[in-house]
């Protein structure tokens, strides 16, 4: 023990379970356990009630008393609190709470000690009762030994601890900020992508449409009156002009032999937004051969169509199908297929919201295949994905620093 410390049991500091009498008609703050916050805040709520109603049955409490749940999970997770602001001063409460009223101490600073890893793991040590309804041992809150600093010694430690408390906070703060303004920036770079703002034109690139007229002699831009305002180079497409889209199809359940064979068949919720290299559910050939379920080569870019996954994207490490709800774009013309990918990603919100806002929005393929996507020459579009993919290493490497 440090100088001036000594060991004490709880009982010494605390009195247990203490009971109020007061007016029947006395308004009070009543408090079952899901009003006590868990962590380390400290902080609980009420509803205010009669003392009359709340008085048998329950335990009793008011201002200053440490409330600590005895049940688990409730004890591990630190439910805990001192009791202040109740009305008229006294409350009662779950009869899973133990009450310890202070003699004389400097009550925060031992909600500190019973929220402590030393005070769980002393509590957990001798749980009884079954499995979901475990309580910790009634010595823990009476012959357990606990510090006892002197009494100056205890407000400098809990200054201490709600200092550094504070600057966590702070911290766990602005890193939830720096997230969302990741997640922003990212919006922001594919915005000045798809717009011909992320890198300059070269004059000397091919233009788009040279090379969507050599693919396909009689290819006619989506002009729409926008040409004039496209970057040097560019055209205006829809994707059905710039690959070949398939989509998928589910094989019927009842059929046995149609399942658990070699051919990879991938569900919505399997796209990551990235390369998917690997898939949990399997279909036969015979599956194939009489479904609507067709084979996607390697490479081949994918996007969700239904429900709250519209607008997930993927890109196959391997041929796979997939069910009805993915379309798959499985060859590129004029288009690279990362370019693709980060345009797709682009427009998810408009994916989204021309789903509709019924219990089970989808998109369909038609709507896929007639969406406008403004096209740089090929050339510009290899440095549009450089460019992208060197922006969003740096801030994957910032959100990978956040997460440790």
């Amino acid at each position: 023990m440090p100088e001036g410390w000594e060991s004490v049991p709880v009982s010494d500091l605390f009195l247990l379970n203490p009971k109020s009498e007061i007016d029947d008609t006395t308004h009070c703050g009543f408090i079952p356990m899901s009003l006590v916050e868990d962590g380390f805040s400290g902080n609980h709520l009420y509803e205010e009630r009669i003392w009359k109603d709340i008085k048998k049955g329950y335990c009793h409490f008011q201002n200053g008393d440490i409330g600590i749940a005895k049940i688990s999970p409730c004890f591990e997770n630190r439910k805990s609190t001192i009791f202040e602001n109740l009305p008229n001063g006294y409350g009662a409460g779950t009869t899973e709470l133990v009450i310890l009223r202070p003699i004389i101490l400097y009550t925060k600073f031992y909600l500190y000690v019973f929220k402590s890893d030393w005070y769980v793991q002393e509590g957990t040590k001798y749980f009884k009762g079954v499995v979901g309804q475990q309580r910790v041992h009634k010595e823990i809150f009476t012959d357990l030994q606990i510090p006892l600093p002197p009494f100056a010694e205890q407000q400098r430690i809990v200054a201490e601890i709600e200092r550094w408390f504070s600057l966590i906070d702070i911290i766990e703060n602005e890193k939830d900020d720096l997230q969302t303004t990741i997640k922003q920036t990212k919006s922001k770079i594919l915005d000045l992508a798809i717009h011909g703002k992320l890198v300059p034109q070269d004059p000397n690139d091919e233009p788009a449409i040279k090379l969507l007229k050599r693919i396909n002699p009689d290819f006619v831009p989506c002009d729409n009156g926008h040409s004039e305002k496209l970057p040097s180079g560019w055209c205006i497409a829809n994707l059905g002009m710039i690959g070949v889209w398939q989509s998928g199809g589910t094989p019927s359940r009842s059929n046995k032999s149609y399942y658990e064979g070699s051919i990879p068949w991938l569900k919505t919720g399997d796209l990551n937004d990235g390369l998917i290299m690997d898939v949990p559910e399997r279909i036969t050939e015979e599956a194939v051969a009489n479904s609507s379920a067709k084979i996607n080569p390697t490479g081949s870019v994918l996007i969700a169509m239904y429900g709250a996954t519209i607008g997930k994207l993927g890109i196959l490490a391997f041929p796979a199908t997939t069910n009805q709800a993915c379309c798959a774009c499985i060859e590129f013309r004029g288009i690279t297929q990362l370019f693709l990918f980060y345009f797709l990603l682009s427009q998810r919100k408009t994916f989204v919201s021309k789903g509709g806002g019924g219990a089970q929005p989808n998109i369909s393929k038609e709507i896929i295949v007639n969406h406008d996507i403004h096209l740089p020459p090929l050339a510009e579009q290899q440095r549009i994905v450089q460019k992208i993919e060197e922006l969003f290493s740096v801030l994957d490497n910032i959100q990978n620093a956040l997460e440790v």
